[in-house]
């Protein structure tokens, strides 16, 4: 009878809505036709693999229907607002879009000297650069590492492709590779393939595509970690060595009772 009464006020809309607390009739009534559905939020980090975007697409709640499989790297990892009912498809679809600019942004701001062909390429690489470091200070110079690797037809020997390729897509790093993981034949394995894989390993976020397209400036062409999180950077193979055997006095120590 009230909604009836208030006619002139305007249709009732049928959504999910956030009422106030003890709402008045008048205020209900005044939600139902006026109120913003509310707003749910799913959360791609970054440096997941498609598999693993899929879950967690599968498991976010007030979404409908089936979740389709994205190709590799080709969402981006952000925060993505969306109502109740809407569908996965339409979640995935609006994370592809998204990356498709972000990756035509970071390849038209590229610097031109880079030794890629295309904006697949730069993707591909700023995806193993996602994996390399979680520390936003190193992805600038991450990626001139390996630019600097491409560019005299070195090995990228990157750990996080070898995972990839161990895991069949599944995952890209934290798992302790073995020397016959390193040694495996597999067209993701930079320590067996020269250049760049077949395709990306993980979704990186717009700062690793931008870190590819814009890289520091550095003479650098090893990295390891050096035991705080971050990486200790070489130019020569001695100076690398060196480091590598710094880090691993640091974890034997870490060892010890």
């Amino acid at each position: 009878m009230a909604a009836a009464l208030t006619v002139r006020a305007g249709p009732l809309h049928a959504a999910e809505l956030a009422f106030p607390a003890h709402a008045s009739l008048r205020a209900t009534l005044a939600v139902l036709r006026t109120g913003r559905p509310v707003q749910h939020r799913l959360t791609i980090p970054e440096g997941l693999t498609a598999a693993q975007i899929a879950r967690l697409i599968d498991a976010a709640p007030a979404l409908d229907g089936p979740t389709p499989m994205p190709q590799e790297g080709a969402v981006l990892p952000q925060t993505y607002s969306y109502e109740r009912g809407m569908s996965r498809a339409a979640v995935v679809a609006r994370a592809r879009v998204a990356m498709e600019r972000a990756l035509d942004r970071a390849w038209a701001e590229r610097d031109p000297d880079l030794p890629l062909t295309d904006p697949a390429q730069l993707l591909t690489l700023a995806s193993i650069v996602e994996r390399e470091t979680a520390r936003p200070d190193e992805r600038a110079r991450v990626a001139g590492v390996f630019l600097n690797r491409l560019r005299l037809g070195m090995k990228l020997q990157s750990d996080p492709t070898v995972a990839y390729a161990v895991s069949g897509g599944a995952v890209t790093a934290d798992a302790a590779l073995t020397r016959a993981d390193l040694d495996r034949p597999d067209p993701y394995n930079t320590y067996r393939v020269a250049g760049l894989p077949p395709g990306p390993i993980d979704s990186p976020g717009e700062a690793a595509l931008q870190a590819v397209a814009r890289p520091a400036k550095t003479d650098a062409l090893y990295f390891v970690a050096d035991g705080t999180g971050g990486h200790a950077f070489a130019s020569t193979l001695a100076e690398h060595e060196r480091n590598v055997a710094r880090w691993r006095a640091q974890e034997d120590r870490a060892r010890q009772p």
